[in-house]
């Protein structure tokens, strides 16, 4: 089961489930939307839907700060006259707590009091029992997916600059379900109800865990039942990286967003003893360390089993820290609070060193002192130079804010993969975006590293997660509702996929570490707004099309009753539906033991111009031969729908190479505007022989 905590970033998701016994669930934790390319003044993504407008984004998160700049509603449009909700009074919460921007907010705390057993709201401990947030994770990802234009923002002078978030034109609707031990199931499926009844036209959820079957799990039933109602559900793909298969929220009918990096560094580089340099990362805002030439001692502890190395409470004697720098490796506690450990112990700075498991991941925090991240190849470095040495000495450089001067996006190595441990049928994740040091909105009840002990008080901070990757792509799914206010779910999912970036900034491969990124650490790719929103075809999806191919999948009538509330003969619909394969923008191939050939049909839409000619392309899997036909599509009209078949030839045979996986692509070229390209990523698997 896991747990929020506030002071271990990228935070661990929010885990649910259902029947009957609560299962709880972990969240997920600006100048991203200039790297996504979005411009206010620019013709684009953001003046063709208004910025947003109009769009209503439903967020179930820890709540919210409502008096932050970022939910101002300056410049808001009025309250859209379908939106039924409510601004439920609560602690420190009335009605005026809303306005145009934050147009509704709700919460619930029955089934976190049944199940945590807490006999009165006092049991909350520092709670708000109101949808006011104590923690800052709801407050971060409702502003970056929704959040008004901010100017002059930074985290303590760190990374200044105009906030806005994804979609500032959009309205934002609360939904408070997590609290200080988790979210809980009924509590999530109770708010995604009432967000479904209040209007709303996107629901984002930074919450997951691990994959659990789908008739198990709380946010594939409810969002089920929002995708019926026509609103996008996008969830983060969880923090459980780089282990395979470790994606949660994988149902077919949810965008599932993994993060990535982008290219603002904040470099605090070590100057050691010897006069080498070692690279490390922070937001600790270090003018006085930086004027200071002051070189102080250095030192590493590890001391039998009291978890030294680690810097947990009461592993530091003072007499062996008392002004030094102390080395602190990564795990076991939060990164911020091995700094409030190293402070209270006398130290004077800290090195935060990733260890194998982190490698090179670089999610910085708003230090109490002087610190600075270094990855695991620096960490090497600088337990070589401690060992040279009876004396080893060191200062922090702290550089400031970086822009543009490294390679992004790349894959977040806490991002997790495919491929999907349920439904492998279904490509997980579905994309990227932004989810690595992203700075939002926080509340002023907290410090910016999200200590107790931090008296700091700030409006904005630094996150990191596929919970910070997901409001990004809510907030984009509501720019495009705004512009096509008629599109299902599944089409601006897909406009979203087939227009994603499978390349960096600098043109070449994401990267995912040392290696080009894989098709189960991005999906279809990194998403781009500024594609998105002329995708040329589109592959629509209708509810009862899952449900057909959750029959294909074997599932059985009373679980699909439990994700539906349908009851269906999957005898029936097998019957009806012979060779069914979902309509989904991306395709997973799965060749069984003794088998070599497989069909599917994909069937799109023409969105874009009338008189449309698209010629196909197709980078094969290894190992597999493709066929496709047609291999033209010829659209007489705007909304014409045409459907293709492919045909996957398997050349290979089951233990004569190491992998039994490959990826390739499937992508149709606009004849007329060669840059319009749809494109479907392919994987192929080979199931083990028995």
């Amino acid at each position: 089961m896991l747990k929020c905590s506030k002071n271990s970033k990228p935070m661990p998701q929010w885990s649910v489930c259902i029947n009957c016994t609560e299962r709880k669930l972990d969240i997920q934790t600006t100048y991203s939307y200039k790297f996504l390319g979005l411009s206010p003044t620019k013709e684009g993504t953001w003046l063709k839907s208004g910025f947003g407008r109009g769009s209503i984004i439903g967020v179930l998160d820890t709540g919210v700060w409502p008096e932050s700049p970022s939910f101002s509603d300056h410049g808001m449009l009025p309250i859209p006259k379908k939106w039924k909700g409510t601004c439920q009074e609560g602690q420190d919460f009335n009605s005026s707590s809303c306005n145009r921007k934050l147009i509704g907010a709700r919460f619930f705390h029955i089934g976190h009091m049944v199940a945590s057993k807490a006999s009165t709201p006092l049991d909350l401990m520092d709670e708000y029992l109101s949808p006011r947030d104590s923690q800052g994770h709801g407050t971060h990802t409702a502003s970056t997916a929704g959040g008004a234009p901010v100017p002059m923002a930074s985290v303590l002078g760190n990374g200044a600059g105009e906030a806005r978030g994804m979609a500032p034109g959009a309205h934002i609707a609360i939904y408070k379900v997590c609290w200080s031990s988790g979210c809980y199931s009924s509590d999530i499926l109770a708010a995604m109800d009432a967000a479904i009844r209040d209007g709303v036209d996107i629901l984002s959820l930074s919450l997951g865990g691990f994959p659990v079957p789908l008739y198990e799990d709380t946010i594939a039933i409810g969002s089920f039942r929002a995708t019926e109602h026509g609103i996008s559900v996008v969830c983060a793909a969880g923090n459980n990286g780089p282990i395979q298969s470790s994606v949660a929220n994988e149902a077919p009918w949810i965008s599932t967003i993994g993060a990535s990096t982008l290219d603002r560094k904040f470099p605090a580089i070590i100057q050691l003893g010897n006069g080498k340099y070692v690279y490390g990362e922070s937001l600790y805002p270090g003018k006085q360390v930086h004027n200071s030439p002051k070189i102080l001692e250095l030192v590493y502890l590890t001391d039998g089993d009291n978890g030294s190395e680690f810097c947990l409470r009461g592993s530091l004697p003072k007499s062996k820290v008392h002004g030094k720098i102390v080395v602190c490796d990564r795990g076991v506690n939060g990164r911020a609070e091995k700094g409030q450990v190293v402070k209270e112990s006398g130290g004077v700075a800290m090195i935060l060193a990733n260890t194998a498991v982190n490698l090179e991941e670089d999610s910085v925090d708003v230090h109490v002192l002087p610190a600075t991240l270094i990855g695991f190849d620096e960490s090497i470095q600088l337990q070589n130079y401690i060992n040279s040495t009876r004396k080893p000495t060191a200062r922090i450089i702290f550089g400031g804010t970086v822009i543009g001067k490294s390679r992004a996006p790349a894959v977040a190595q806490f991002s997790s993969r495919g491929p999907s441990f349920t439904d492998p049928s279904i490509l997980k994740p579905d994309l990227i975006a932004p989810g690595v040091n992203i700075i939002a909105a926080w509340p002023q009840n907290i410090g910016p590293s999200g200590l107790p002990e931090d008296t700091r008080r700030v409006n904005f901070t630094v996150l990191s997660g596929t919970s910070m990757a997901c409001p990004h792509v809510s907030g984009i799914a509501a720019l495009l509702h705004s512009v096509y206010p008629k599109w299902t779910p599944a089409a601006i999912r897909s406009a979203l996929m087939t227009t994603a970036d499978t390349t960096d900034h600098k043109g070449k491969p994401i990267m995912d570490g040392d290696t080009p990124a894989g098709i189960f650490a991005i999906g279809a790719g990194h998403v781009n707004p500024g594609k998105a929103d002329d995708p040329g075809l589109i592959y629509d999806i209708q509810a009862n099309d899952y449900i057909t191919h959750l029959c294909t999948l074997g599932y059985k009538n009373f679980e699909i009753f439990s994700i539906t509330h349908k009851n269906v003969s999957c005898h029936d619909i097998l019957q009806k539906h012979r060779g069914f394969s979902l309509n989904y923008p991306s395709i997973s191939v799965i060749f069984k033991a003794g088998k070599t050939r497989k069909m599917i049909t994909r069937r799109v839409t023409n969105v874009g111009s009338s008189n449309s000619v698209y010629s196909v392309n197709v980078v094969a899997p290894e190992g597999v031969k493709v066929r496709v036909k047609p291999r033209r599509l010829i659209f007489k009209h705007v909304n014409q729908s045409l459907s293709y078949r492919v045909w996957f030839i398997s050349r290979k045979r089951i233990g004569t190479q190491r992998r039994n996986f490959a990826e390739g692509q499937l992508m149709w070229i606009n004849s007329r505007n060669k840059e319009q390209k749809v494109r479907s990523p392919i994987s192929v698997a080979w199931a083990a022989k028995k």
